[in-house]
């Protein structure tokens, strides 16, 4: 009797034949470090080419770049502001182009996060979170959509959102309220994207770890750890790994949606 073949070890990397994105092309926004890079890694180790967005990290957007190829897969890098609209529809262009005329996945997670307060903060200032974090989702999800309607296939978009488009912080209102608008965005676009075989959805993270952090505000970290059931931060890999879900084939009939990645937080009571 043959015994039976042992279970592969959790921490084994996929297999190219069990790989969720073989033969996607992605583009990653903001993709130069932090959550992106995670995002980015996690979709070249399930098989994407992937392009690399920067507006200004170039040399850090090279380094992702480089770590891809290094592990066997494809990427490249490509810069724009995404608070013009030309250039979001030039990135769009550029990164099908690069993957032979196909888009077959578009991650918006490029962004910023300012701290000013309510009653000092300028509409110059309003508008500099609300133009890159949400009116560069819109630019680049409608550039990205049409390209996707005229393949077969069709493809899909996924917002980088944030638990804080329910859960304001002090200082974070611009940012706050540009994460719930990208979460309805997602919702609004998979109802009108949808008959064109695009499905968009959007994943909020809680608090993602980062080199300095926990020596720069240690006690949100430790805050954030008591109410965590997790008992820890967030890593990029796991926004990347609610990233990827949503672009692969087990998530075909999932749009719509807005998908929690944070270990649990908002699940406790506020009272």
């Amino acid at each position: 009797m043959t015994p039976p073949s042992p279970s592969p070890s959790p921490s084994s990397s996929p297999s190219p034949s069990t790989r969720l994105l073989d033969g996607q092309i992605a583009l990653v926004t903001g993709a130069g470090g932090g959550i992106g890079r995670g995002i980015a890694m996690r979709f070249a180790e399930e098989g994407a080419a992937v392009a690399v967005h920067c507006r200004t990290a170039v040399a850090a957007a090279r380094q992702v770049a480089d770590g891809i190829r290094d592990r066997g897969g494809r990427a490249t890098v490509l810069r724009a502001d995404l608070t013009d609209e030309d250039a979001c529809r030039r990135l769009v262009e550029q990164a099908a182009d690069w993957g032979g005329g196909r888009l077959t996945a578009l991650v918006n997670n490029a962004g910023v996060q300012p701290l000013r307060e309510l009653p000092g903060m300028t509409a110059a200032e309003w508008r500099a979170v609300v133009d890159t974090n949400l009116t560069g989702v819109f630019a680049c999800t409608q550039a990205a959509a049409a390209v996707m309607r005229a393949q077969d296939g069709g493809g899909t978009v996924t917002h980088i959102a944030s638990i804080e488009a329910g859960a304001p912080a002090p200082a974070h209102a611009h940012y706050s309220a540009s994460k719930a608008a990208v979460v309805m965005h997602a919702r609004s676009a998979a109802l009108e994207y949808g008959p064109w075989g695009v499905r968009v959805n959007s994943v909020s993270p809680g608090l993602v770890d980062r080199a300095g952090l926990a020596e720069s505000w240690p006690e949100g970290v430790r805050r954030w750890r008591r109410a965590a059931p997790t008992g820890r931060l967030g890593r990029p890999e796991d926004v990347g790994d609610a990233c990827v879900f949503l672009a692969s084939r087990l998530a075909s009939w999932v749009t719509g949606h807005d998908l929690v990645v944070d270990g649990g937080v908002t699940a406790r009571p506020s009272w």
